[in-house]
Protein backbone atom coordinates (compact mmCIF):
# COMPACT_ATOMS: atom_id res chain seq x y z
CA UNK A 1 0.00 0.00 0.00
CA UNK A 2 3.09 2.02 -0.04
CA UNK A 3 2.57 3.60 -3.32
CA UNK A 4 -1.04 4.69 -2.75
CA UNK A 5 0.36 6.53 0.32
CA UNK A 6 2.35 8.39 -2.02
CA UNK A 7 -0.14 9.28 -4.24
CA UNK A 8 -3.58 9.71 -2.25
CA UNK A 9 -2.91 13.36 0.35
CA UNK A 10 -2.51 13.06 3.92
CA UNK A 11 -5.58 14.60 4.51
CA UNK A 12 -7.60 12.48 2.29
CA UNK A 13 -6.05 9.51 3.95
CA UNK A 14 -7.14 10.59 7.29
CA UNK A 15 -10.48 11.63 6.20
CA UNK A 16 -10.95 8.01 5.14
CA UNK A 17 -9.93 6.46 8.08
CA UNK A 18 -12.41 8.33 10.12
CA UNK A 19 -15.31 7.68 8.44
CA UNK A 20 -14.97 3.64 8.87
CA UNK A 21 -17.18 1.90 10.23
CA UNK A 22 -17.00 0.74 14.08
CA UNK A 23 -15.78 -3.09 13.69
CA UNK A 24 -18.40 -5.13 14.63
CA UNK A 25 -21.23 -3.49 13.69
CA UNK A 26 -22.34 -5.03 10.19
CA UNK A 27 -21.76 -8.27 9.63
CA UNK A 28 -22.40 -11.09 6.28
CA UNK A 29 -25.10 -13.89 6.96
CA UNK A 30 -23.33 -17.10 6.14
CA UNK A 31 -26.43 -18.43 4.26
CA UNK A 32 -27.50 -16.03 1.98
CA UNK A 33 -24.62 -13.36 2.52
CA UNK A 34 -26.49 -10.08 2.97
CA UNK A 35 -25.24 -7.99 5.36
CA UNK A 36 -26.64 -7.49 8.19
CA UNK A 37 -26.92 -5.05 11.22
CA UNK A 38 -25.86 -6.62 14.33
CA UNK A 39 -27.79 -4.75 16.74
CA UNK A 40 -31.03 -5.89 14.87
CA UNK A 41 -29.55 -9.59 14.71
CA UNK A 42 -29.25 -9.64 18.75
CA UNK A 43 -32.49 -8.07 18.65
CA UNK A 44 -33.74 -11.04 16.34
CA UNK A 45 -31.96 -13.42 18.99
CA UNK A 46 -29.41 -13.60 15.67
CA UNK A 47 -31.26 -15.21 13.43
CA UNK A 48 -30.89 -13.57 9.96
CA UNK A 49 -33.88 -11.17 9.37
CA UNK A 50 -33.76 -11.79 5.51
CA UNK A 51 -33.12 -15.88 5.25
CA UNK A 52 -33.88 -16.66 8.95
CA UNK A 53 -30.85 -18.41 9.15
CA UNK A 54 -29.62 -19.08 12.66
CA UNK A 55 -26.41 -17.89 13.58
CA UNK A 56 -23.63 -19.38 15.88
CA UNK A 57 -24.49 -18.08 20.07
CA UNK A 58 -22.32 -18.97 22.57
CA UNK A 59 -23.69 -21.28 25.31
CA UNK A 60 -24.37 -18.40 28.08
CA UNK A 61 -26.10 -16.80 25.59
CA UNK A 62 -28.38 -19.27 24.86
CA UNK A 63 -29.12 -20.03 28.49
CA UNK A 64 -29.42 -16.67 28.89
CA UNK A 65 -32.49 -16.24 26.62
CA UNK A 66 -34.05 -19.38 28.03
CA UNK A 67 -33.59 -18.73 31.72
CA UNK A 68 -35.73 -17.10 33.73
CA UNK A 69 -33.05 -13.91 35.19
CA UNK A 70 -33.94 -15.12 38.37
CA UNK A 71 -32.40 -17.97 40.91
CA UNK A 72 -29.85 -19.17 38.49
CA UNK A 73 -26.91 -21.78 40.02
CA UNK A 74 -23.86 -23.09 37.88
CA UNK A 75 -23.41 -26.47 38.26
CA UNK A 76 -20.11 -28.07 37.94
CA UNK A 77 -18.18 -24.82 37.03
CA UNK A 78 -14.97 -25.62 38.61
CA UNK A 79 -14.35 -28.51 36.94
CA UNK A 80 -10.57 -28.44 34.67
CA UNK A 81 -10.05 -30.97 31.77
CA UNK A 82 -6.82 -32.34 32.82
CA UNK A 83 -4.22 -34.39 30.37
CA UNK A 84 -3.78 -38.06 31.52
CA UNK A 85 -2.96 -39.05 28.30
CA UNK A 86 -0.26 -36.63 26.93
CA UNK A 87 -1.46 -35.73 24.06
CA UNK A 88 -0.28 -34.07 20.96
CA UNK A 89 -1.21 -33.93 17.51
CA UNK A 90 -0.36 -30.91 15.59
CA UNK A 91 0.25 -29.25 18.91
CA UNK A 92 -0.64 -30.05 22.67
CA UNK A 93 -3.55 -30.99 24.25
CA UNK A 94 -2.70 -28.34 27.03
CA UNK A 95 -2.02 -25.52 24.73
CA UNK A 96 -5.66 -26.23 22.68
CA UNK A 97 -7.20 -25.60 26.15
CA UNK A 98 -5.64 -22.87 26.95
CA UNK A 99 -6.16 -21.39 23.61
CA UNK A 100 -9.88 -22.44 23.65
CA UNK A 101 -10.24 -21.35 27.00
CA UNK A 102 -9.02 -17.53 26.25
CA UNK A 103 -11.02 -17.22 23.24
CA UNK A 104 -14.01 -18.16 25.62
CA UNK A 105 -13.84 -17.20 28.68
CA UNK A 106 -14.87 -21.22 29.61
CA UNK A 107 -13.23 -23.83 31.04
CA UNK A 108 -14.67 -26.40 28.79
CA UNK A 109 -17.51 -27.27 26.33
CA UNK A 110 -20.61 -27.48 28.52
CA UNK A 111 -22.14 -25.23 30.77
CA UNK A 112 -24.60 -26.53 33.31
CA UNK A 113 -27.40 -24.00 35.07
CA UNK A 114 -29.91 -24.54 37.13
CA UNK A 115 -32.36 -22.16 37.41
CA UNK A 116 -36.29 -21.74 35.70
CA UNK A 117 -38.50 -21.41 32.47
CA UNK A 118 -41.08 -19.14 33.05
CA UNK A 119 -41.40 -20.01 36.62
CA UNK A 120 -41.03 -23.94 35.63
CA UNK A 121 -37.95 -25.29 37.82
CA UNK A 122 -35.20 -26.68 35.30
CA UNK A 123 -31.34 -27.66 34.99
CA UNK A 124 -30.31 -26.64 31.64
CA UNK A 125 -26.97 -27.15 29.72
CA UNK A 126 -25.63 -25.78 26.81
CA UNK A 127 -22.66 -26.70 24.42
CA UNK A 128 -19.87 -24.32 23.82
CA UNK A 129 -18.67 -24.83 20.29
CA UNK A 130 -16.09 -22.53 20.15
CA UNK A 131 -14.15 -24.31 22.95
CA UNK A 132 -12.88 -27.31 20.52
CA UNK A 133 -15.68 -27.68 18.43
CA UNK A 134 -17.95 -28.84 21.74
CA UNK A 135 -16.62 -31.59 21.83
CA UNK A 136 -17.03 -34.06 24.49
CA UNK A 137 -14.75 -35.37 26.97
CA UNK A 138 -14.62 -36.23 30.86
CA UNK A 139 -15.51 -32.64 31.71
CA UNK A 140 -18.33 -32.30 29.57
CA UNK A 141 -19.59 -36.08 31.17
CA UNK A 142 -19.04 -35.28 34.36
CA UNK A 143 -20.88 -31.40 34.16
CA UNK A 144 -24.00 -33.49 32.30
CA UNK A 145 -24.10 -35.92 35.26
CA UNK A 146 -23.92 -33.52 38.05
CA UNK A 147 -26.99 -31.67 36.00
CA UNK A 148 -28.52 -34.91 36.55
CA UNK A 149 -27.95 -35.67 39.97
CA UNK A 150 -29.72 -32.35 40.71
CA UNK A 151 -32.49 -33.12 38.86
CA UNK A 152 -33.01 -36.52 40.83
CA UNK A 153 -32.35 -34.66 43.79
CA UNK A 154 -34.95 -31.83 43.33
CA UNK A 155 -37.18 -33.21 40.67
CA UNK A 156 -36.71 -31.47 37.88
CA UNK A 157 -36.79 -31.41 34.45
CA UNK A 158 -33.10 -31.77 31.57
CA UNK A 159 -32.96 -29.79 29.05
CA UNK A 160 -29.86 -30.03 26.95
CA UNK A 161 -28.81 -27.55 23.71
CA UNK A 162 -26.36 -29.82 21.55
CA UNK A 163 -23.68 -28.32 19.22
CA UNK A 164 -20.94 -30.28 18.77
CA UNK A 165 -18.53 -32.01 16.82
CA UNK A 166 -18.60 -35.11 19.14
CA UNK A 167 -16.29 -37.01 21.28
CA UNK A 168 -12.77 -35.23 21.71
CA UNK A 169 -10.41 -37.22 20.52
CA UNK A 170 -7.49 -35.44 22.46
CA UNK A 171 -9.02 -37.83 25.18
CA UNK A 172 -9.27 -40.88 23.55
CA UNK A 173 -11.20 -43.60 25.14
CA UNK A 174 -12.20 -40.98 27.99
CA UNK A 175 -13.80 -39.37 25.99
CA UNK A 176 -15.94 -42.49 24.30
CA UNK A 177 -16.74 -43.61 27.97
CA UNK A 178 -19.13 -40.40 28.44
CA UNK A 179 -21.58 -41.53 26.14
CA UNK A 180 -22.30 -44.90 28.16
CA UNK A 181 -22.13 -42.33 31.15
CA UNK A 182 -24.37 -39.73 29.68
CA UNK A 183 -26.72 -42.45 28.27
CA UNK A 184 -27.21 -44.44 31.73
CA UNK A 185 -27.49 -41.23 33.62
CA UNK A 186 -30.09 -40.51 30.96
CA UNK A 187 -31.94 -43.75 31.93
CA UNK A 188 -31.68 -43.19 35.87
CA UNK A 189 -34.06 -39.86 34.68
CA UNK A 190 -36.26 -41.60 32.50
CA UNK A 191 -36.68 -44.30 35.67
CA UNK A 192 -37.52 -41.56 37.81
CA UNK A 193 -40.01 -40.58 35.28
CA UNK A 194 -38.09 -36.51 35.05
CA UNK A 195 -38.77 -35.25 31.62
CA UNK A 196 -35.36 -34.89 29.33
CA UNK A 197 -35.74 -32.62 26.46
CA UNK A 198 -32.29 -31.94 23.68
CA UNK A 199 -32.59 -28.82 22.01
CA UNK A 200 -30.60 -30.24 18.64
CA UNK A 201 -28.59 -26.65 17.15
CA UNK A 202 -25.96 -26.66 14.45
CA UNK A 203 -24.23 -28.90 14.09
CA UNK A 204 -24.63 -31.87 16.44
CA UNK A 205 -22.44 -34.95 15.51
CA UNK A 206 -20.87 -37.92 16.93
CA UNK A 207 -20.39 -39.08 19.73
CA UNK A 208 -22.92 -36.12 20.91
CA UNK A 209 -25.56 -37.31 18.56
CA UNK A 210 -25.28 -40.59 19.51
CA UNK A 211 -25.80 -40.49 22.58
CA UNK A 212 -27.67 -37.95 24.81
CA UNK A 213 -29.01 -35.98 21.89
CA UNK A 214 -31.04 -38.74 20.67
CA UNK A 215 -32.28 -40.23 23.88
CA UNK A 216 -34.82 -37.29 24.50
CA UNK A 217 -38.62 -37.83 25.98
CA UNK A 218 -39.14 -34.46 23.37
CA UNK A 219 -36.55 -34.25 20.63
CA UNK A 220 -36.67 -30.54 19.32
CA UNK A 221 -34.02 -29.30 16.93
CA UNK A 222 -33.46 -25.80 15.34
CA UNK A 223 -34.45 -24.87 11.93
CA UNK A 224 -31.95 -26.31 9.39
CA UNK A 225 -29.62 -27.86 12.19
CA UNK A 226 -26.81 -30.26 10.45
CA UNK A 227 -27.65 -33.42 12.70
CA UNK A 228 -26.22 -36.84 12.49
CA UNK A 229 -22.61 -39.41 13.21
CA UNK A 230 -20.64 -39.05 10.51
CA UNK A 231 -20.80 -36.13 8.49
CA UNK A 232 -22.31 -36.26 4.82
CA UNK A 233 -18.97 -35.82 2.73
CA UNK A 234 -17.72 -38.95 4.72
CA UNK A 235 -20.60 -40.28 4.29
CA UNK A 236 -21.08 -39.86 0.41
CA UNK A 237 -17.42 -40.86 -0.06
CA UNK A 238 -18.37 -44.63 1.81
CA UNK A 239 -20.93 -45.33 -0.43
CA UNK A 240 -20.74 -43.86 -2.82
CA UNK A 241 -23.54 -42.08 -4.04
CA UNK A 242 -25.30 -38.72 -3.80
CA UNK A 243 -26.95 -38.21 -0.80
CA UNK A 244 -30.90 -36.93 -0.99
CA UNK A 245 -30.71 -32.67 -0.67
CA UNK A 246 -31.05 -31.83 2.72
CA UNK A 247 -29.82 -34.98 3.98
CA UNK A 248 -28.79 -34.67 7.79
CA UNK A 249 -30.62 -31.96 8.33
CA UNK A 250 -33.34 -30.99 11.03
CA UNK A 251 -35.89 -30.90 8.34
CA UNK A 252 -35.10 -34.36 6.95
CA UNK A 253 -34.71 -36.07 10.63
CA UNK A 254 -38.51 -34.58 10.66
CA UNK A 255 -39.80 -36.09 7.47
CA UNK A 256 -38.20 -39.40 8.68
CA UNK A 257 -39.26 -39.86 12.58
CA UNK A 258 -35.81 -38.48 14.03
CA UNK A 259 -36.79 -35.62 15.59
CA UNK A 260 -40.01 -34.50 16.92
CA UNK A 261 -40.40 -30.63 16.26
CA UNK A 262 -38.51 -28.02 14.94
CA UNK A 263 -38.57 -24.79 16.68
CA UNK A 264 -37.65 -21.42 16.01
CA UNK A 265 -34.86 -19.80 18.29
CA UNK A 266 -37.33 -16.67 19.12
CA UNK A 267 -40.48 -19.27 19.79
CA UNK A 268 -37.82 -21.65 21.86
CA UNK A 269 -38.47 -20.68 25.32
CA UNK A 270 -42.36 -20.34 25.32
CA UNK A 271 -42.50 -23.54 23.53
CA UNK A 272 -39.66 -25.95 25.98
CA UNK A 273 -41.65 -24.14 29.03
CA UNK A 274 -45.30 -25.18 28.24
CA UNK A 275 -43.69 -29.08 27.28
CA UNK A 276 -42.42 -28.59 30.46
CA UNK A 277 -45.42 -27.54 32.22
CA UNK A 278 -47.66 -30.57 30.83
CA UNK A 279 -45.25 -32.96 31.51
CA UNK A 280 -44.67 -31.87 34.85
CA UNK A 281 -48.05 -31.53 35.54
CA UNK A 282 -48.06 -27.58 36.34
CA UNK A 283 -50.01 -24.70 35.81
CA UNK A 284 -48.75 -21.46 34.77
CA UNK A 285 -48.20 -19.28 37.66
Amino acid sequence: MSWYKKLVPSSIQTLRSRSKVPEGVWGNCPQCNEIYYRPEADRNYNVCVKCGHHMHISARLRLDLFLDQDGRTELGADIRPVDVLNFRDRVRYKERINKATKATGEKDALVVMSGAVEQTPVVACAFEFDFIGGSMGAVVGERFLIGIGHCLRERTALVCFTTSGGARMQESLISLFQMARVSAGLARMSEERLPFIPVLCHPTMGGVSASMAMLGDVIIAEPKALIGFAGPRVIRETVGEELPEGFQRSEFLLEHGAVDTIVPRSEMRARVANLLRMMTHRTRA
